[in-house]
């Protein structure tokens, strides 16, 4: 890991001379402490998790001519906790001498043969790129913002500069195999073997309103004693912006099938609406909104329980995103939940933003297993996010969430819980 970052730092100051228009290049490092109490089971009786992660890379891009460019990114993130007394031990692993893998490596070739599509062929991010993250956002949910890359192939097809169409093919194998890893510590980056065709559009029929229509089919190969699973997801996205207001949405519906004959059908979505008040002093936004994910029904052979196709992030909280893992054995895999939700949000200084917001989380079928209760509430969550850009390059936070289990949970699981990080990001 020293040694990545010693040459992350020489190629950041040996490439300044060269051409951008024939070669770019950059560096990324980004330190961060996170400290987790009872985030796994809400249980008192479990350590607390106390640990840092130090995420290290760089990255060039080729530009050929003016419509191709080859872009590759070379990252490495140890994770090095505190014991009960404070000492330093390496979470498993060494944790100086990490492994180096290939975050991106792809060809961008815009306007191909003269026609209004560009292509990207290889590895490469969806980070908000297709909506908020609602279904298209992690490839690699298992090692958590290590990565998030898609070993995948887009086209994007443009009507005009405000119509288009991305038509997208995903292969995910559970461990990385397409590409060379330094060091490889034989981790797993997605649950199964997963595979999918995506079409996801883009349209704005005016300068205030936009939709997103798309259609998702995914292969997961088993996780569970169901078998394999094929699934559709048919949704749309729209936002609606008639200053101050913004009104946003998503609504999906899901079918598919298990290989042992039983079905998969789920709905999904969320709604807000945010009010602007960008006169007033520190430029507030107030913001409520609901979000709806169905949950299995124990009571059924089918699994009426949502998928998050590709979106097993923190979306919902970086705390419960630990919390999930409890029903479905995946962190991040949302399902059976209703979120309302209330948010704030403003301008310190010019540089420094604050985020507050409260959760109330519900589910929508009852669980089975020692972990749960009888109820329907699973609790209330609240979050507090200090933000500041200290240069054009180097950016920073302090993010903190509390959760109250309810009486979703078991007696014995209704132990509030903590999440607390620090960060430092830097881009050169």
């Amino acid at each position: 890991m020293r040694r990545l970052v010693i040459v992350v730092v020489f190629l950041g100051f040996a490439v300044s001379s060269f051409a951008e228009k024939v070669f770019d290049c950059g560096v990324y490092l980004r330190l961060r402490q996170e400290y987790l109490m009872n985030a796994l089971n809400f249980d008192d009786d479990t350590p607390d998790d106390n640990y840092f992660r130090i995420k290290a890379g760089v990255w060039g891009r080729w530009n050929f001519s003016e419509n191709v460019n080859l872009y590759v990114k070379l990252m490495s993130e140890p994770k090095i906790a505190l014991d009960t007394d404070g000492v330093l031990m390496s979470k498993g692993r060494d944790a100086w001498d990490d492994e180096i893998y290939v975050d991106n490596l792809y060809l961008d070739v815009k306007n191909l043969f003269g026609m209004p599509v560009d292509l990207r062929l290889g590895r490469q991010d969806f980070l908000m790129t297709h909506g908020e993250g609602f279904v298209i956002m992690d490839g690699t949910p298992y090692d958590g913002s290590r990565s998030f890359y898609f070993n995948a192939a887009r086209a994007t097809v443009k009507f005009n500069k405000k119509n288009s169409l991305d038509i997208i093919y995903v292969n995910d194998p559970p461990k990385d195999e397409y590409l060379p890893v330094i060091n490889p510590q034989d981790r797993q980056i997605v649950r199964s073997d997963e595979e999918a065709f995506i079409f996801y559009g883009k349209f704005k029929p005016s300068d205030k309103f936009s939709l997103e229509p798309y259609y998702i089919y995914k292969f997961e190969d088993a996780t569970t004693d169901r078998g394999a699973l094929t699934i559709n997801t048919v949704g749309n996205r729209a936002v609606l912006d008639f200053a101050p207001w913004r009104l946003r949405g998503e609504l999906a519906y899901q079918f598919g099938d298990y290989k042992d004959g039983s079905d998969r059908e789920a709905w999904g979505g969320y709604t807000y609406l945010t009010r602007f008040f960008k006169e007033a002093k520190l430029s507030p936004s107030f913001e409520v909104g609901y979000a709806y994910l169905s949950g299995d029904d124990p009571d059924t052979a089918d699994d009426e329980g949502w998928n998050p196709v590709f979106s097993k992030w923190p979306w919902i909280s970086e705390l419960y995103v630990f919390g999930s893992a409890i029903e479905r054995h995946e962190p991040g895999y949302w399902t059976n939940i209703q979120v309302f939700r209330a948010k704030l949000d403003m301008n310190l200084t010019e540089k420094t933003g604050l985020s507050l917001a409260y959760n109330y989380l519900r589910a929508n079928e009852n669980s089975v297993g020692p972990f749960f209760g009888t109820g329907d509430q699973r609790g209330h969550l609240a979050h507090i996010i200090l933000t500041h850009k200290f240069t054009k390059n180097i950016d920073g936070h302090l993010h903190f969430e509390y959760f109250k289990p309810e009486d979703y949970y078991a007696v014995g699981n209704r132990d509030d819980a903590i999440f607390l990080r620090w960060q430092l990001q830097m881009q050169f």
